[in-house]
């Protein structure tokens, strides 16, 4: 299904491109073979769409993992990157790099992000500590961390970038994946995979969080260097994503529970599902944002919310009910 996925998004466009077309030109850059191809059609698969649906499912599946990974963690099914406000995190660091000169030249967009994504989960972590940490509260501090690092970074953005480049950050931080390529497979990619492989190591781990962490505990986890492992894995994982298509919501939320519905909740066969279903979610809603207005390609975030929010309403109705 993945495999159909990414040759529906190479061969789906302005310029549509047979299937047969994609292989030549996969074949001809793999293989050293010599299938005659037209240099546009050539250009457009190698160039432009094949490494734009391979960051695509990059990203979606290192956001479903992060999301399956925090539900686990915090035991409740409404946590993910979006909602804590690592992602915001992330969007401000990144735009601090960009638009202020951060770093002095030394940190690169991927670092401020980076950074930006521990700052606001210590934030929220320190807020949800003196609440009471209970996983409704954490939520709530993430909401409240969310909205202080967007608020940020419409200051930084208002106050000191000029008119192109807050056309280009606004543009950006809604998710666009117009100017990626294979440079951003070559981060995205290896970070998704490296991510989802720690995760396993773990996944007994996250099966016994289930219990809650004293649970945990008694089962033999060593539950504080497991939060800390996989919390940061969590966070560089955001960081790259934010740094490479900017900030997606709701993926992390929708795609872990349409997995454990699948799958179940055992961790050893969750990740993986969900590592692929937010792959094929994600390059599906980047078709649909480059072809649902003819000759104008949205955001890839607005497609993803608009799918995300009802999502979003009808989980949160559900632990109502069950509560």
């Amino acid at each position: 299904m993945l495999a159909l996925m990414i040759s529906l998004a190479v061969a789906i466009g302005e310029i549509p491109i047979p299937l047969s077309t994609t292989a030549k030109a996969v074949s001809n850059r793999l293989f050293g073979t010599s299938f005659y191809l037209s240099r546009i059609q050539e250009g457009i698969v190698w160039d432009y769409r094949l490494s734009r649906a391979i960051v695509a499912a990059s990203v979606g599946a290192s956001l479903a993992v992060c999301g399956v990974v925090l539900q686990a963690m915090l035991r409740n099914p409404l946590a993910e990157p979006y909602v804590l406000g690592i992602s915001a995190g992330a969007s401000a660091g990144a735009v601090g790099v960009t638009i202020l000169g951060l770093g002095y030249g030394i940190l690169s967009l991927s670092g401020g992000a980076f950074i930006g994504a521990v700052l606001a989960f210590l934030l929220v972590a320190a807020l949800a500590s003196s609440a009471g940490g209970s996983s409704e509260r954490i939520i709530l501090c993430g909401v409240a961390g969310s909205q202080l690092f967007n608020a940020l970074t419409s200051y930084i953005v208002t106050t000191s970038a000029s008119a192109e480049q807050a056309r280009g950050v606004l543009f950006w931080l809604l998710g666009s994946l117009s100017g990626t390529r294979w440079p951003d497979v070559y981060l995205s990619g290896p970070i998704a995979l490296a991510g989802l492989a720690i995760c396993l190591c773990y996944r007994r781990a996250l099966d016994a969080f289930a219990f809650g962490t004293d649970s945990a505990a008694a089962l033999g986890i060593s539950v504080r260097n497991v939060q800390v492992v996989l919390f940061a894995v969590t966070a560089v994982m955001t960081a790259a994503v934010v740094s490479t298509v900017g900030s997606i919501g709701f993926v992390g939320l929708v795609v872990p529970h349409a997995a454990r519905f699948l799958v179940g909740p055992a961790h050893g066969k969750l990740l993986p599902a969900a590592a692929l279903g937010g792959a094929i979610f994600m390059i599906l809603a980047d078709i649909i944002s480059r072809t649902i207005v003819p000759q104008q390609v949205l955001p890839i975030g607005v497609v993803t919310a608009l799918v995300g929010a009802p999502a979003f309403a009808l989980i949160l109705y559900r632990v109502r009910r069950t509560a």
